[in-house]
């Protein structure tokens, strides 16, 4: 269990100095939008870190969207070597994970399927108490 808490405190490090230095560090005009980490796992060697990300503030198609969401993940894999040499300089470690960045689709899942929830119950009648 010490080595889970370990990797937790680790995650947990990594999201929040990450976070900073991409909101301080990265002027890149392709990062459109507000880039929100939403989770970090790292490997149990430190390794790697996977980095989970969103990007909010573009009212985009779907097609738009998809393309947005891969050039700002182009941005952030380029920048990683950048990124995790800042990060070994924060955090002191013997060891920096290698950062990973992928897109985090369970919020635009759960846009989603509010959407179809909503879609479902707009024609039910409503009920007394709502009244």
């Amino acid at each position: 269990m010490a080595g889970s808490q370990r990797l937790k405190r680790m995650a947990d490090t990594v999201q929040k100095e990450l976070s900073e230095m991409i909101r301080q560090e990265l002027k890149d005009p392709r990062l459109g939008g507000f880039v929100t980490i939403s989770s970090v796992k790292v490997s149990p060697d430190l390794g790697y870190a996977d980095v989970y990300v969103t990007v909010m503030g573009r009212e985009l198609t779907d097609d738009q969207n998809e393309e947005s969401h891969k050039e700002t993940l182009d941005v952030l894999n380029k920048a990683a070597g950048f990124l995790r040499q800042e990060l070994s300089r924060r955090i002191k470690t013997r060891v920096t994970p290698r950062l990973r960045f992928h897109y985090d689709k369970t919020n635009a899942h759960g846009n989603y399927m509010f959407g179809l929830i909503e879609e479902a119950v707009k024609d039910l009648p409503k009920r007394n108490d709502e009244e």
